[in-house]
């Protein structure tokens, strides 16, 4: 009886620790993590990549089920998949952060509408952002890479006792100011464009101080803001592709995998 239950406890180790790691990523992924995604198409695929993979991860380790080290394993498997998934948010936030600062600088930022994603107030050129961030990320199978990293990380951070270091956490928290620096060199172009602009209204005010430069400076203002927007699309695969290889990096990094150029990911 006794084997038949180490046996059965073995089986469902095997399948429901890889289920929280897998689980926590879509949980916190963008697309899938959003707000917009019901739970239970989440929990739909998790289970299902859970009975693809498991199969064919390696062997664990018998450990009590009902046990202290079994509720420290679950938590490392949480926190494992949940930084996975926190890195593809703080690359979309990036984009957000861009829309953010021009449409504060364009005078556009006045118009806010609900994030899908988080379900809070944001500007509409920063949810503009989002959304298009969101397009590429999936147009360039950015979904399948993570899968296909959450699949090798089992191999270089099988499921232990031994989860991330102080280490990791510290390139997690190193990246949100990797966030804000891109964020400002992708609006930056945008940024001196408006200063120049509202130079030009203070000189023109100064010239002539019986023009009334809020009637007419804030209409000229909007329009130049648009013309600035649609300028600043023009570049904003090569920043996508910028970032989220910075993303890849840190994912490969806190795994322990190996990041090719060409995207391939080895042990």
């Amino acid at each position: 009886m006794d084997i038949l239950f180490e046996e059965i406890s073995q089986t469902i180790a095997a399948y429901i620790w890889p289920l929280f790691r897998i689980s926590s990523m879509l949980m916190v992924m963008t697309v899938f993590g959003s707000k917009t995604t019901p739970s239970r198409i989440r929990l739909l695929l998790a289970m299902a990549i859970t009975v693809a993979v498991a199969p064919v991860l390696p062997p664990i380790e018998y450990i009590e089920l009902f046990s202290l080290s079994a509720v420290f394993i679950t938590a490392q498997q949480i926190l494992i998949g949940t930084a996975m998934g926190f890195v593809t948010i703080l690359v979309m936030q990036t984009f957000v952060l861009t829309g953010q600062i021009i449409g504060m600088q364009t005078s556009l930022g006045f118009a806010s509408m609900i994030d899908p994603a988080s379900g809070q107030q944001t500007p509409v050129v920063g949810n503009f952002f989002l959304l298009l961030a969101t397009l590429i990320f999936l147009s360039v199978d950015g979904h399948l890479l993570m899968f296909k990293m959450l699949v090798a990380s089992f191999e270089t951070l099988p499921i232990s006792n031994q989860g991330f270091t102080i280490a990791n956490y510290k390139k997690l928290a190193d990246f949100g100011s990797y966030m804000f620096g891109a964020a400002l060199t992708m609006s930056i172009s945008a940024i001196v464009s408006l200063l120049l602009i509202n130079l030009s209204f203070g000189v023109m005010t100064r010239a002539s101080p019986q023009l009334n430069i809020f009637a007419i400076g804030f209409p000229v203002t909007m329009v130049s803001g648009l013309l600035i927007l649609w300028l600043t699309l023009e570049p904003i695969m090569s920043h996508f592709d910028q970032v989220w290889m910075q993303g890849q990096l840190l994912m490969c990094d806190i795994l322990q995998l190996t990041c090719q150029i060409d995207g391939s990911i080895s042990q």
